[in-house]
């Protein structure tokens, strides 16, 4: 059985190109999916998932339909391949049954680990950069250092509890324990008392 995926990002685009190019062809079981490719995409899982079967092909107008990059298309076409699901790209001939098809797709893979490879070293990069320029990731501490600090010594005094001092500063007792801890080195930051 040969399946038809359609699908465009919006609305109020349209799939009827889409459709005219599977009917030409002789497919008639069409599922339309309206979903930007980098959201999840429902109609798409429940085919892969539950209608193709061992022995069927799934067939598209072109790859950005399926896929919204390289990598994207190599996991998708791995589960294709696992569940014995052939695969057609009806304007790009890209097809499974053919040598040339089956090469095109090998040197998919081989590109998407590439790229995987790139977007690892560039993001690595990033993180070196942003580090050597003092740049910290998480959300912005409400306390300072020396807020952190006074707010220890207060509760360490014993002249509030740290739900009461939580209410006090507009803050989660969550927040106020962790901002108690940071001063303290305590908990999560205890690498900085060791650090010094």
């Amino acid at each position: 059985m040969i399946y038809g995926y359609a699908r465009v990002s919006t609305l109020d685009q349209s799939t009827k190109v889409q459709f005219e190019f599977f009917q030409r062809q002789g497919i008639t079981e069409i599922f339309e999916e309206k979903q930007s490719a980098v959201k999840n995409r429902p109609v798409l899982e429940n085919l892969i998932t539950k209608v193709l079967k061992p022995g069927d092909v799934l067939c598209v107008y072109k790859i950005d339909r399926l896929a919204r990059s390289m990598s994207h298309f190599v996991r998708i076409f791995e589960q294709l391949k696992a569940k014995n699901v052939g695969f057609k790209s009806l304007t790009e001939s890209i097809e499974t049954e053919t040598p040339q098809g089956r090469m095109f797709l090998q040197l998919l893979g081989i590109f998407a680990e590439f790229e995987r490879e790139l977007i690892r070293e560039r993001c690595l990069a990033g993180q070196i950069a942003a580090r050597a320029r003092g740049q910290k990731w998480g959300p912005v501490a409400i306390f300072n250092e020396d807020q952190a600090k006074k707010l220890a010594c207060f509760w360490r005094g014993g002249w509030a509890e740290q739900k009461l001092m939580a209410e006090m500063f507009g803050c989660s007792l969550s927040t106020m324990r962790d901002t108690i801890h940071r001063a303290e080195r305590r908990g999560r930051w205890a690498h900085l008392a060791s650090a010094k």
